[in-house]
């Protein structure tokens, strides 16, 4: 296992299909200030982080408020599937706030995924969670993109920053 080691400036996205366990991830590794989530964000422009009517809006909340923590040279922990379009606006972000960049990577078995999945509150039809499973970039996808960090959320322990 491996310390995730991370600046106070960072932008970290977590990337991986619906019931991967992002959201548990973040919430047992970050402050809460520290993460951007899409469906709380949803939640805030909706009342109802379910209400898939309201994703355009919430990422338009969670572009915003990921900017303005860059900017600000804040940890932002991006909790979302990241998995179609928010990687390139998110690096480019990061790089125009000259930030360092870290993705990691939910490299659960769909097998697993489902499981999760089927346990939660908030349950994404099987095969949604598939056809974004089937979307999980490579840890070199994810380099030759421009992350300058890449882990497996399966090596990792609770990160660790300086004064934390």
């Amino acid at each position: 296992m491996t310390a995730l080691t991370l600046s106070a400036d960072l932008l970290c996205a977590l990337i991986g299909p619906p019931g991967a366990g992002k959201s548990t991830f973040a919430r047992q590794h970050f402050k809460p200030t520290e993460i951007v989530s899409s469906d709380f964000c949803r939640a805030l422009v909706a009342d109802d982080e379910k209400d898939q009517s309201a994703t355009g809006d919430a990422f338009e909340v969670l572009h915003l408020i990921a900017d303005k923590r860059l900017a600000r040279g804040r940890l932002t922990v991006i909790d979302a599937t990241n998995l179609r379009d928010d990687r390139p606006w998110l690096l480019a972000r990061a790089r125009h706030w000259q930030r360092p960049t870290t993705a990691v990577l939910f490299d659960v078995p769909l097998a697993t995924v489902q499981a999760q999945n089927a346990g939660r509150d908030r349950v994404v039809p099987a095969h949604v969670v598939s056809e974004f499973h089937d979307l999980l970039p490579t840890v070199d996808q994810l380099h030759d993109e421009g992350w300058d960090t890449v882990h497996l959320s399966s090596t990792l322990t609770r990160p660790t920053r300086p004064g934390r």
